[in-house]
């Protein structure tokens, strides 16, 4: 699943493509990923027309502000990414009319096109077709159950070291599923967790509760340092995640911890191990990542 960094690499993207582009007509074959309205024809009657104005991400959702005060909102969820580019229906799939990336196997699962008056488009590629798409009224999108219980956003200048605390206050458990706990601070999955958990050098199952404000000081400064070097190298790639051009990240290529199981740390050379933690795969090096 895109984790911040990908979602801030997109978000970052569409607003230098985007703006100011009027949406002429919808297009998809799989109407199941429209949550809201509940009618496909409404759905679309209320989009065509609309102007965007900007997008912005709140946790790993995607909102594109439209003119008339309405929002999209867009969850990418396993496999999905959004696409810029052109498209043609060829045997009732869209196909791209451009060579390069675009063509990539991974981009090919197209089953949502919104097209602008300028003949650009934007598509949504997703293989295993869980993604969400949502439609309404700012104040109604806004307010949804799903986003108001969202933890505080990790790269907000207002996101200081004493409201990560607050946000921690009261919690018990382990480290790792705490920090992926989207009610608790947004925007960290599977990835980014080993990787922050690495540079804090902490074990994956230590307890919240035994942690010393000195090193949830160092968790707190690798989060935003492992999420804004993820963003300058747009993302990670090791799964289905392209920008909206339909190109590779390049975070795997530095990767310290994540998906490297059996070779050897890159700090103390031991064998990074991977265990499972309430169903999820951690990573991290036995002997430098200690268990508190």
């Amino acid at each position: 699943m895109p984790e911040l960094p990908e979602v801030q690499t997109i978000v970052n993207d569409l607003n230098k493509k985007v703006i100011g582009e009027t949406i002429q007509d919808v297009w998809s074959d799989w109407k199941k990923m429209i949550k809201l309205p509940k009618s496909y024809e409404e759905f679309r009657r209320e989009l065509i027309g609309r102007k965007i104005k900007g997008a912005r991400r709140k946790s790993k959702n995607i909102l594109l502000d439209l003119s008339g005060d309405y929002i999209i909102l867009i969850h990418q969820k396993m496999t999905g990414h959004l696409l810029f580019g052109k498209w043609k229906i060829i045997s009732g799939k869209m196909a791209p009319q451009t060579e390069g990336e675009l063509q990539e196997k991974v981009n090919n699962y197209i089953h949502f096109v919104l097209t602008f008056k300028s003949g650009n488009m934007l598509a949504l590629s997703d293989l295993r077709k869980f993604a969400k798409i949502v439609l309404g009224p700012k104040k109604e999108i806004e307010n949804l159950p799903e986003l108001k219980k969202l933890g505080p956003e990790l790269l907000d200048n207002n996101f200081t070291f004493n409201k990560f605390l607050w946000a921690l206050s009261g919690k018990k458990g382990k480290i790792k599923q705490l920090l992926m706990n989207q009610e608790i601070i947004s925007g960290i999955g599977n990835i980014y967790s080993d990787e922050i958990l690495w540079e804090a050098k902490i074990h994956p199952i230590s307890k919240l509760e035994k942690l010393k404000k000195e090193q949830l000081l160092k968790i707190y400064l690798d989060i935003k340092k492992v999420l804004k070097k993820s963003i300058k190298l747009r993302g990670n790639s090791t799964s289905d995640y392209r920008d909206i051009y339909g190109r590779r990240g390049h975070y795997q290529e530095i990767e310290n911890v994540y998906q490297r199981e059996d070779e050897p740390c890159y700090r103390c050379k031991t064998k990074i191990k991977r265990i499972k933690i309430g169903g999820r795969s951690a990573h991290f090096c036995p002997r430098c990542q200690k268990m508190y």
